[in-house]
């Protein structure tokens, strides 16, 4: 890669993980069955104030093991937003019942919870939850929704992970909750995910199904269709040593995302996040940009155009509505959820490593101005 370019993403690494590695390795440790699991899960739970905590491979997984665990049938309805990653939906549709999708908040781009109750309906039994790039969705509505109408919640936390609620932690919510560890997360193990909850019954459904259902008393004998989804002692020894430095990561999060906010205060034709709501501040777990119609050219083109500029970024996501896995299967047809569209076609984020410098915030921003003006 060319030195001078500026990648979405480089993952810091500069707590223990080397030497919980080299312990691993010398001890021959390296699978499953390895201490570090263990320890990683009561670590992660303890942290966001839940009793069980379930590791496995990836937060795909997390989510499958979390709608299994739930026993969501074939024709449930699930309501969740369409500006998310794909894995939300893809869990509800592999167990045969039907993702409701909501549109997004203008300001917040996380689920707008005032249209969640008009899509209520007899089939309705749960509410997913997602919280969007640093800000957490307002779960004061969706706990009296859930209530009102006996649903379950499911709480992706994917990127949320030292993020808060009302002072209550992000990942703490509802029946199940799921965190992602992939590289660009405030924790990495490489790749892995957690599943959480304070229910016993369902933390033990969850450790079954990540290990393929076997029967204790007769472990080659199964009664449930599960998964390998378990997460290596290797693995879970770098997410050790990413929690001793989360506190360090979560304050790194914040001032590069201060920096982008004092560099691009100034700047025409482009919707910054929002910093503050009356229940959290952003912890900018990616710092995302919305283009205005002024600009007059969409994310693709700008995201090609930064590019070529050094500068690294991502796109938002597109929505679940206009997926073509999903029209495919008949799903959405006619579907308009304008915010989350716009969002799609205008909004991208910025480089937002953990290994970003000041340095870097600054070329970033003064890019974007630069390349901004230039079509203004």
């Amino acid at each position: 890669m060319d030195n001078n370019f500026i990648p979405v993403n480089i993952p810091l690494l500069d707590g223990r993980e080397k030497e919980l590695l080299i312990e691993c390795i010398e001890t021959g440790w390296i699978s499953s069955e390895g201490p570090f699991v263990g320890k990683f899960e009561e670590q992660v739970a303890q942290r966001v104030s839940r009793k069980y905590g379930i590791a496995v491979a990836n937060g795909s997984a997390a989510l499958d093991i979390a709608v299994a665990a739930l026993e969501i049938q074939v024709g449930d309805e699930v309501i969740m937003p369409t500006h998310t990653i794909i894995s939300c939906a893809a869990s509800v549709v592999r167990a045969g019942a039907i993702p409701v999708l909501i549109d997004s908040d203008p300001v917040t781009w996380n689920i707008d919870v005032n249209q969640i109750e008009d899509k209520i309906t007899d089939k309705t039994v749960a509410i997913m939850v997602v919280h969007i790039f640093g800000l957490p969705v307002d779960m004061d509505p969706i706990f009296l929704l859930a209530k009102k109408y006996r649903l379950r919640i499911i709480e992706d936390a994917a990127q949320m992970m030292g993020q808060t609620y009302k002072k209550r932690p992000c990942g703490s919510f509802g029946d199940i909750s799921t965190f992602s560890f992939y590289p660009n997360k405030h924790v990495t193990t490489g790749e892995g995910g957690m599943v959480l909850t304070n229910d016993e019954y369902l933390a033990n459904r969850c450790r079954s199904l990540r290990n393929l259902c076997f029967k204790p008393e007769q472990r080659f004998v199964h009664d449930e269709l599960g998964w390998n989804y378990r997460m290596t002692n290797l693995q879970a020894a770098v997410g050790i040593a990413q929690l001793e430095t989360l506190d360090a990561h979560l304050d790194k999060k914040r001032q590069v995302g201060r920096l982008y906010q004092e560099k691009l205060d100034a700047i025409n034709g482009v919707q910054l996040p929002l910093a503050h709501t009356n229940y959290a501040d952003s912890i900018y777990w990616v710092f995302g940009v919305v283009l205005n119609s002024d600009v007059g050219i969409d994310a693709n083109t700008m995201i090609k155009r930064l590019a070529s500029k050094g500068i690294g970024c991502r796109p938002f996501f597109w929505p679940m509505h206009k997926q073509p896995v999903f029209n495919k299967m008949g799903m959405y047809k006619g579907v308009e959820l304008p915010v989350s569209e716009m969002l799609a076609v205008n909004g991208f984020y910025l480089p937002s490593g953990l290994a970003l410098s000041d340095d870097d915030v600054e070329r970033v921003a003064f890019t974007l101005h630069d390349v901004v003006s230039s079509f203004l």
